[in-house]
């Protein structure tokens, strides 16, 4: 089976379809995919596993954690706001030039460091957690975040148009009341 091929369409739910791609990668590369997703179940045990990108294992908690993708030579996790996340121990060591994402390659026989995976997954659950919740008008302060991340992500919240609702409202009312009522 290639790299990252789709897993049979009989295996219906996404973790049967998990199940099947870590069961075809019969070398380290499948049991440290296992291993990595045991430490997100404990990290995390209301997190809802889906596959996406053709057969690309997904963890999500209010939107997407990580997805655990397999080449050759790594398996990678790669979490979707990590630039948002501290890193104090140093996990991330990929897809580190980006202003969003941040990865972890897993090479063979490297040593997995649950607890600060575990952290870092926890952070990135409070990220979400606290994103879903400023969409629905409540406030929650993520504690693992980055500041500088944390920073930008305010300051543009300034200047989106909902922050800024209440002068265009006004605008598009005045505009309204000068114009000649349509026959």
């Amino acid at each position: 089976m290639p790299l990252n091929a789709a897993v049979p369409a009989d295996a219906t739910s996404a973790s049967q379809q998990i199940d099947a791609r870590i069961a075809s990668l019969d070398d380290w590369r499948g049991k440290t995919l296992a291993t990595l997703r045991r430490i997100i179940k404990q990290a995390d045990p209301q997190v809802v596993e889906s596959v996406k990108w053709r057969g690309v294992p997904v963890w999500e908690h209010d939107g997407i954690l990580c997805t655990g993708e397999t080449y050759k030579t790594a398996v990678k996790m790669t979490f979707a706001k990590g630039a948002a996340l501290d890193d104090p121990t140093g996990l991330f060591n990929a897809s580190l030039e980006g202003n969003t994402r941040r990865a972890i390659d897993v090479h063979e026989g490297e040593r997995i460091d649950t607890a600060a995976l575990k952290a870092l997954i926890r952070a990135a659950v409070e990220l979400n957690v606290a994103g879903k919740a400023a969409r629905a008008g409540r406030a929650v302060v993520p504690t693992g975040t980055n500041k500088a991340a944390a920073k930008k992500t305010k300051a543009g919240a300034k200047s989106t148009p909902a922050a800024s609702s209440a002068p265009a409202a006004r605008k598009v009312a005045a505009t309204r009341a000068s114009r000649p009522p349509t026959p």
